[in-house]
């Protein structure tokens, strides 16, 4: 773990640290935190350096003191981190909200990256008939918690119908679930900048490095013809649909998607 200050801010940032290896940065669904990369880092040991930054006001990193974490903002504050560590040229892997931050990180900041993984990811704005339904719903878990139906939705956003109903996976949605039920009062200024997002598929003709999108069939949130407008809108793009998974397919289908990820980071390296 290093402690990072950029951005006027502190950063928990995890950085398995070796010289030599390419960097893979990997920026986090809004939620979890740098764990949902675990089986990621440990199917990639040896052959890249991972570099897991935490967002202003997420996992471990310092409590936002605004009302709202835009987008950009967050883009902003990785691009400091990354400067910080004096790194640029690298390899990004980002889900959900990760994705919109990186697909900004990649037009402002076109030094920083080599090449894209989308996992779980789009860049539309949310419905604008949904967006205060979904803020009014943040307040209320900022004030009273991830329990009972709150974390029933939430569970129900972040992972497929598949997964949540497959006995074999009991073990993965207890540890999440466990995790997000956790989740404080601090996550709320995040929440509202992801819910109220702007639309960047503007951007996307401007993102020239190759990219990967991944995107879980089941997802409800980031449905399957999201993730097809993703890869069309950018110029260097391959589409791969995951079945039976929702919106975290590095979590639900890591048999499939860990490899097809890391082998698209080895080609691009």
């Amino acid at each position: 773990m290093s402690v990072i200050q950029a951005a006027g801010a502190t950063f928990n940032v995890e950085d398995t640290g070796e010289e030599g290896l390419p960097v893979v940065v990997c920026l986090h669904s809004l939620f979890l935190d740098h764990r949902m990369f675990d089986g990621l880092v440990e199917a990639g040991r040896d052959r890249f350096r991972f570099v897991r930054p935490e967002f202003r006001g997420q996992g471990s990193s310092a409590a936002a003191r605004s009302e709202e974490v835009t987008m950009e903002q967050a883009a902003g504050d990785t691009a400091a981190i990354l400067d910080a560590l004096g790194l640029q040229d690298v390899l990004l892997v980002a889900s959900s909200m990760g994705g919109d931050v990186a697909a900004r990180l990649a037009t402002y900041r076109p030094d920083l990256v080599r090449a894209l993984a989308f996992v779980g990811s789009s860049v539309r704005a949310e419905p604008a008939d949904k967006v205060e339904e979904y803020v009014a719903f943040a307040t209320g878990a900022a004030q009273q918690g991830f329990v009972d139906d709150r974390l029933e939705f939430l569970q129900q956003v972040m992972l497929g119908r598949s997964t949540l109903q497959d006995p074999q996976k009991k073990d993965l949605v207890d540890l999440w679930s466990g995790r997000m039920s956790q989740l404080g009062a601090d996550l709320l200024p995040a929440m509202v900048g992801v819910m109220r997002r702007k639309d960047a598929t503007p951007l996307l003709p401007s993102i020239g490095v190759p990219a990967l999108v991944v995107s879980g069939e089941e997802c409800p949130v980031r449905p399957p013809d999201w993730g097809a407008e993703l890869a069309a809108g950018l110029p260097d793009s391959e589409l791969m649909m995951v079945p039976r998974c929702g919106h975290s397919p590095l979590l639900e289908a890591p048999e499939t998607v860990v490899p097809k990820v890391l082998d698209f980071l080895a080609t691009h390296a």
